[in-house]
């Protein structure tokens, strides 16, 4: 069989439009205001643990905010597709912890790892896999996603 230059043209466009349709398929990922105003400030220090823990105000703000900020690449109420991480599953080592103390001590260390990762993104390779939202979203918008999260864990503590 013998393929023709235009139609060689016109099935490699084709290919091509179909992979740049994908390559989009996240949608707008520009950070979304977040309305905080219902939350008490929480200044300029950065906490490294949850300040909203079982704050019903910080779970609703921070599902609307997770809903405009997040969900186009970690999925619709925390439910990974499996190309990034299932944030469900974020406290989820935790869970399984018998020692109080050491459950506490190993939910504020994810706390700590959460809100770094948020702030300034993660990178591999020279390459973001996560963009910072710091000076995109306020601490309190972002602790109202994590207290979000925490209403959608996998494995409840």
């Amino acid at each position: 069989m013998i393929f023709r230059p235009s139609f060689v043209r016109a099935a490699l466009a084709a290919c091509l439009v179909a992979a740049a349709g994908t390559s989009f398929a996240h949608g707008d990922v520009t950070p979304q205001p977040v309305d905080t105003k219902g939350l008490p400030a929480l200044g300029d220090a950065w906490r490294v643990e949850n300040p909203f823990r079982g704050n019903a105000d910080a779970a609703r703000i921070g599902a609307s905010a997770y809903g405009g900020n997040c969900a186009a690449c970690h999925g619709l109420e925390a439910v990974s597709g499996g190309i990034t991480p299932d944030l469900r599953k974020l406290d989820g080592e935790c869970a399984s912890l018998a020692d109080a103390a050491k459950k506490a001590a190993c939910v504020k260390e994810l706390d700590g790892y959460y809100i770094n990762i948020v702030r300034k993104g993660k990178q591999r390779n020279g390459t973001f896999k996560m963009f910072p939202f710091e000076g995109k979203l306020n601490q309190e918008a972002m602790w109202a996603i994590k207290t979000y999260l925490e209403t959608r864990r996998e494995k409840p503590l």
